[in-house]
């Protein structure tokens, strides 16, 4: 957002800001943002630019008008040296709310509990967290309007950061204002704040402006090269035009700092002259200060104490408008703070962090106390290594996946032994992993390699550099990585050594493409080789099996086991299960797409409903739009293609809120089932882009697939036949299974009848061995489309018709209706094809499939009859998101259940309510009940 260049002063620590000359654009985005709030409309605004600019001076004015507006304020200041603290800073922003935890849901305040160590219990998700945060912050604004103010916020640790991010993007109508400000970051660090919106960034002072502040912040005279090389370095940087004058010396020769520095390195620098300026036990006061990012002046004053030094020694710090210690330490910018700890010689530095470990109280803190005391060590330290382990594990437990990484490495580095080394650096790169930093990660398993390591240890690295390959985009060695890493565990961990053959066989489907160990055949041959579990199998284990003789013998060999495994997943009950090694959980959408490959419509409908309720119910918003994707897909295949919408919005909105990548494969299957071209060829394009691999992955398959029904649809056969001629030969069986029919019937209409036949063979030989009621009906339309003999055409296409009906496919069956119209058109049976195309039409365009329903509709006024008008159904002016709340709420449950379900606050449900009122003109849940039961 583009932004004035009017003067916006900045403020020392702990003072009001006493003139803000200008930045009208920026105040007035400022102002509005908090009008929107107070009027039930929340929103968020990202303030970006450099140190100095002016970013803490405008949250302060936004903060003086929130008051005088009647809101409540809280803030939180992200600290650099706070960063290996999972939920440091959102806990910093909370804790004046925490008398609101009773009246949240009681997962999201156990998970609020224990992200903030309050409690113990499981790891909760941070996007449960999130929903708790969300609903905190919502209870809290109920009384009046809430502002929250986030200050550096590139230096906030990762899980709050997180679920900031979470909370920003999940707002709506809450009364809630969120205002963050934060530096640029570098290009190796990750940005949650990057797509939030609106944002400016602020931008140095022109030069009348410059000269004015210079001019007001400096009350002795200066010549005038002196102020144009002032105005020359500054570069309009409000900070730099009140600093840098106040340290420059030898102003005769010239004012000269290194050209290479960036403005707030000159500012940093000028702190840095400032603070060696003064008397030793001044500068160590200050380095304390630096070195505790708590702000805690009680602790200060003890790590004072331990070195033996006075109060008194802080008088010079604060005489140097440095820092302002009352009831807590401020320092008058966060680059004093760099300044005083990148200048300060290491023996000082770890004296400093000795006596803040000391001074830290072990049982109120024991993480805080431990890091300090890892940044005294010198040298090795062993204690304190394991004192860093136990943090690590404290951290894990709420979740901080990344904050535990930070401590296991600086345990590894502390470690004189080198297999203990070693074994922390491989736990590190784990939980690195774990936190998604996966650069991070490789360079500690690079650590860690140079062990002495034992045989399990080897293979779990060759296991993380799998996985790290994996989710790299160019990752199609994974498959082949994961096998090796499989044959090593074997005879090492015979569970996690199936759970990775399992993921290799997964990835060699997803990733798809040919050559040594990367096929899905290569990768189950190699996996007869697997060991048997060492319990009981799990229904994953079952899978595996399945998934290994369908490879290796062929899909009829491998139906019955994957029947059997499809049941073992159906029968078992995943609540309290671990989601690690061969957990069932895991591999839900695995046995979601397998149920679909065999064509077993009622396991796979229950099984993604059953992996989308435990992933609401975990509070797993990780996982939770592949399973609402997964589910997508199965109401389109079924024909519900308006609850497929509805599924697909909110797993769209909540990747958007998430900020994770895309799941886009249920709107793409959607749109292709709607007949909605341009939005299936832009999704195909984002999907297929750059895919060249002989054997192509889920994701391009999927996209082909979609482009095939698109083309059936619209009538466009020919290209129908290569869509589906590149979807079928993937190695993935969800796709190749749903596929075929769509091959048959486009091949036929091209006029391509051998390679009609040899896809009809392939899917009556899938259908006899899947033996369920939507493969046959599919076999015998593709059957009665390739026949020449209309008797036996007839006759299949009846029974196809019967056999759909009985399985609930609903949209297969309305189109089996279509294919048998059209012919017995063909026929010249006009009476005949005139029921079935009316039945085709009516059941096409209710379910809103309008492609197939316009072919449908052709056929018909061929026959001499023309389709009747669909009536306008009262729901459909609303929109997907629309439609699903008010099904959710039509079922009777209250706006807060419906919110903890689409992790929506209940405010906005209630403002999507009056919104749903409004267009169904109606004015109570009652009345919604009538037109959408549940």
């Amino acid at each position: 957002m583009p932004c004035s260049r009017d003067t916006l002063t900045p403020y020392p620590a702990g003072a009001h800001l006493t003139n803000l000359l200008g930045r009208r654009a920026e105040r007035d985005v400022v102002e509005a943002l908090l009008a929107e709030a107070k009027s039930g409309r929340s929103g968020t605004l990202v303030v970006r630019g450099e140190a100095g600019i002016g970013k803490s001076a405008l949250l302060h004015h936004a903060r003086e008008q929130a008051a005088a507006a009647g809101f409540r304020v809280e803030a939180c200041t992200g600290v650099e040296a706070e960063t290996p603290f999972a939920f440091a800073g959102l806990h910093q922003l909370c804790a004046p709310l925490l008398d609101g935890m009773s009246a949240l849901p009681e997962p999201q305040e156990s998970a609020l509990s224990v992200a903030f160590g309050l409690r113990g219990g499981a790891a909760p998700d941070y996007f449960l967290v999130g929903l708790a945060t969300l609903n905190l912050l919502t209870e809290a604004a109920e009384e009046r309007p809430l502002l929250c103010l986030i200050d550096d916020a590139q230096w906030l640790d990762h899980a709050s950061a997180q679920v900031l991010a979470f909370v920003a993007r999940r707002i709506s109508a809450e009364r809630i204002a969120l205002l963050f400000a934060r530096r640029e970051v570098g290009e190796d660090q990750i940005d949650v704040f990057i797509d939030l919106a609106p944002e400016f960034r602020l931008t140095g002072l022109d030069e009348n402006d410059a000269r004015m502040l210079l001019s007001e912040g400096v009350h002795t005279p200066l010549e005038d090269d002196i102020r144009d090389r002032i105005l020359a370095e500054a570069r309009g940087n409000p900070l730099a035009l009140l600093e840098l004058p106040r340290s420059a010396t030898g102003w005769a020769g010239g004012f000269e700092l290194p050209d290479a520095l960036s403005v707030p390195r000159r500012i940093e620098e000028t702190f840095r002259q400032r603070s060696e300026g003064l008397a030793p036990d001044a500068q160590m006061l200050l380095l304390l200060a630096a070195a505790d990012p708590t702000g805690d002046a009680d602790l200060l004053w003890r790590a004072v104490e331990q070195l033996g030094m006075r109060r008194t020694d802080a008088e010079p710090a604060e005489a140097s408008d440095l820092l302002e210690i009352g009831a807590r330490v401020q320092f008058r910018h966060p680059l004093v703070r760099s300044a005083v700890y990148r200048a300060a010689r290491p023996p000082d530095r770890r004296r400093a962090h000795g006596a803040l470990a000391l001074a830290t109280d072990p049982d109120v803190d024991p993480d805080r106390r431990t890091w300090h005391r890892a940044q005294s060590a010198q040298g090795t330290d062993e204690e304190t290594a394991q004192e860093l382990e136990r943090s690590a594990a404290r951290t894990l437990a709420r979740g901080g996946a990344a904050a535990a990484a930070v401590f296991l490495q600086r345990a590894a580095e502390l470690t004189p032994e080198p297999a203990g080394r070693a074994r922390r650096a491989l736990e590190a790169a784990h939980a690195k992993h774990d936190a998604g930093a996966f650069v991070e990660a490789q360079e500690l398993a690079t650590m860690a390699s140079t062990g002495p390591l034992d045989a399990l240890q080897r293979a779990r690295i060759a296991l993380l550099r799998a996985r790290l390959a994996f989710h790299r985009a160019e990752g199609v060695d994974a498959p082949g990585m994961l096998l090796d890493a499989a044959e090593t565990l074997a005879p090492l961990d015979a569970s996690l050594s199936r759970e990775t053959y399992l993921h290799a066989l997964d990835a060699a489907m997803i990733i798809g493409g040919a050559g040594e160990k990367r096929g899905a055949a290569d990768v189950a041959r190699a996996a007869l080789a697997a060991p048997a579990p060492p319990g009981p199998p799990l229904p994953a284990d079952d899978l595996l099996d399945g998934l290994i003789v369908t490879f290796t013998e062929g899909y009829a060999a491998g139906a019955p086991a994957m029947h059997r495994a499809l049941e073992a997943f159906r029968a078992r009950g995943f609540d309290g299960e671990a989601v690690g090694q061969m957990g069932s959980r895991r591999w839900m959408w695995l046995a979601t797409r397998s149920a679909a490959g065999l064509y077993d419509a009622d396991v796979g409908r229950e099984l993604a409903i059953r992996n989308v309720r435990l992933a609401r119910e975990l509070g797993a918003l990780t996982t939770l739009p592949g399973a609402l994707a997964a589910l997508a897909g199965v109401l389109v295949l079924s024909g519900e293609l308006a609850r497929a919408g509805e599924v697909a919005a909110e797993g769209a909105a909540i990747t958007q809120a998430t900020g994770a990548i895309p799941q886009p494969f249920g709107q793409l299957i959607l749109a292709a089932w709607c007949g909605r071209e341009a939005e299936t060829l832009r999704l195909h394009a984002l999907r297929t882009q750059g895919s060249a691999a002989p054997t192509d992955g889920a994701a391009v398959a999927t996209a082909h697939y979609a482009l095939a029904v698109l083309h059936n649809g619209l009538g466009n056969y020919s290209a129908a036949v290569a869509a589906a001629v590149r979807a079928r030969q993937t190695d993935e069986i969800s796709n190749s299974s749903i596929t075929m029919p769509e091959l048959v019937e486009a091949a036929v209409r091209a006029g391509d009848r051998t390679l009609a036949e040899s896809a009809l063979a392939e899917l009556c030989m899938r259908a006899e061995a899947s033996g369920t009621g939507w493969a046959l009906g599919l076999a015998e339309r593709s059957r009665a489309l390739v026949s020449a003999d209309a008797a036996a055409a007839e006759g299949h296409y009846r029974e196809a018709l019967d056999r759909l009906r009985s399985s609930g496919m609903s949209g297969h069956l309305a189109r089996t209706h279509l294919v048998f119209g059209e012919w017995l058109r063909r026929e010249g049976r006009r009476q005949d094809a005139r029921a079935q195309l009316r039945t085709a039409h009516d059941s096409l365009a209710a379910m809103g499939a309008q492609a197939f329903a316009a072919r449908a509709a052709r056929e018909l006024r061929a026959t001499g009859e023309n389709p009747r008008k669909r009536s306008v159904q009262p729901a459909s002016s609303l929109t997907a998101h629309e439609l699903q709340v008010a099904r959710l709420v039509a079922t009777g449950a209250t706006s807060r259940e419906v919110g903890a379900q689409l992790f929506l606050s209940p405010r906005t449900i209630e403002a999507h309510l009056r919104s749903i009122f409004r267009k169904l003109g109606i004015t109570s849940r009652r009345q919604l009940k009538d037109l959408l039961p549940g």
